[in-house]
């Protein structure tokens, strides 16, 4: 059914560029032609799971990548495609202190060399109309 879920989460293929620190040798596995290939098939989950979403419910973008291409610029693209959600700030769910040390209090955004754990990023993208 459409519209019944109150939060559904994609936590969507990527190129996993944010897991170098653990496994460097998959940087040799990637190209920049398979690399770009993702924020289409990215965007193109986004789209396909939006409708699920219950008016004023979250739909939740994850991936384990600190590309911009893969995380704001899919957010992005989605936003400005879907007018019926929007951004949903990390301060608002977590508080503005937790969320400025995970983030710029609108996205979860880790990085290894400050938080001592994989690259990720995450969006809350809350359902405004039906």
């Amino acid at each position: 059914k459409l519209g019944i879920w109150d939060r559904v989460l994609v936590d969507a293929p990527c190129s996993g560029l944010g897991t170098l620190r653990r496994n460097p040798e998959a940087r040799w596995r990637l190209s920049p032609k398979a690399v770009d290939k993702y924020p289409a098939d990215q965007l193109a989950l986004l789209v396909a799971y939006a409708p699920l979403v219950a008016k004023g419910g979250r739909l939740v973008y994850a991936t384990c990548s600190v590309l911009r291409d893969e995380n704001d610029g899919v957010i992005e693209r989605f936003l400005r495609e879907r007018s019926d959600f929007v951004l949903m700030p990390v301060k608002e769910i977590w508080g503005k202190a937790r969320a400025s040390e995970l983030g710029d209090g609108d996205v979860l955004r880790l990085h290894p060399q400050v938080h001592d754990t994989d690259g990720f990023f995450a969006a809350v993208l809350r359902r405004t109309g039906g």
